[in-house]
């Protein structure tokens, strides 16, 4: 039986959850606290959970500080549910980089119709992130002060780097550009992130990345050398080329593999447009996002990789691309920036 935890100063809010949990199967409401502190009480007596559900907001501790407590003790899933989960939150990127596994916003009003609404949504996030296998989190880097960047020098780059990842890619990302180096090839990224995050997260990477200049990508942006473009969340984006100069374009249209933007839709563009000038990288995430388009870059003659099961949060579209041929070679999140900086 999967054992959750409910952290949430709201009865309501506890209340529902667990009327939730428990019309799923197999999963069942271990513990529940209105606050950290009184969790840790909770942790002496019964132990620990398999998953947590944590507000942000609460009294005598507030959800960052103990997911960054569990994150470097004990590799426990965790999914944030909170007021805070708005559009451009930087308390919901803070969650994300400290391990969270997914976040939900939690309405302000009508919490009832919200957990009758959202049933399905709602039992799919806590399977997933059960699933997920989280690491124990330390040396989180901060944004460093004297992060100059010569923006004007980029050059279109000749080669294109397509990254797509989903669950822990957040933390995936970030070790990457920590990782590469100047003038490295253009990259291009599908991160599933909500519409409105994309922008923060964008700005937070180039914060801590020593050499690359990212940011959130806008209709015809030029992948440049020493640049990596974010795809917008809630649009699909798309790779296309005029001359020797390759360019995104954005794009409204349904979910494809029950995400937008997708993987997959970004991997299928960069296949037509760049063929053997391009490589694409498949990371941590649930499902099989980007898998078909993987396969598809690799038989149009580009170099392709998975990352694989040992440091993978959730091998779930890695593991989807390799079954299917589209991997040429498997390799650990600590490799992909130094792969990437040896593209010439």
């Amino acid at each position: 039986m999967i054992k959750v935890m409910v952290i949430d100063d709201s009865m309501a809010v506890r209340r529902g959850f667990s009327k939730l949990i428990s019309k799923i199967s197999g999963v069942e409401l271990f513990a529940e606290a209105s606050n950290p502190i009184d969790a840790f009480e909770v942790f002496k007596k019964v132990g620990f959970p398999d998953l947590f559900i944590l507000d942000i907001v609460m009294p005598k501790m507030d959800g960052i500080t103990f997911l960054r407590k569990i994150s470097e003790q004990k590799p426990i899933p965790v999914i944030i549910c909170s007021t805070l989960v708005t559009e451009g939150s930087d308390a919901a990127i803070d969650a994300l980089r400290y391990g969270a596994v997914d976040i939900i916003e939690k309405p302000k009003v009508n919490l009832e119709n919200f957990f009758l609404d959202y049933q399905n949504e709602l039992s799919k996030k806590i399977k997933s992130a059960i699933n997920a296998h989280v690491k124990v989190i330390k040396d989180i880097q901060e944004p460093i002060s004297n992060n100059d960047k010569n923006i004007d020098a980029l050059i279109p780059s000749k080669i294109v780097v397509a990254i797509g990842s989903s669950t822990g890619g957040v933390q995936a990302l970030e070790k990457i550009v920590l990782g590469l180096k100047k003038n490295h090839a253009g990259i291009v990224v599908t991160q599933h992130m909500p519409q409105g995050f994309t922008a923060s997260f964008a700005k937070r990477l180039n914060q801590i990345a020593p050499y690359a200049y990212v940011k959130e990508a806008q209709n015809d942006d030029i992948v440049k050398d020493g640049q990596m473009l974010i795809a917008p969340g809630g649009i699909h984006m798309e790779v296309y080329s005029i001359g020797n100069v390759y360019k995104v374009h954005l794009k409204d249209f349904p979910k494809v593999h029950s995400h937008k933007p997708s993987v997959t839709v970004l991997f299928k563009s960069v296949a037509k447009s760049a063929l053997s000038n391009a490589y694409g990288y498949l990371l941590t995430g649930m499902g099989s996002d980007g898998a078909i388009g993987l396969k598809m870059m690799r038989e149009a003659g580009a170099k392709t990789f998975g990352e694989s099961e040992k440091s993978a949060v959730v091998y779930g579209m890695p593991r989807v691309a390799k079954e299917i041929g589209a991997v040429d070679v498997e390799l650990e999140i600590s490799q992909v920036a130094e792969s990437i900086n040896e593209i010439r």
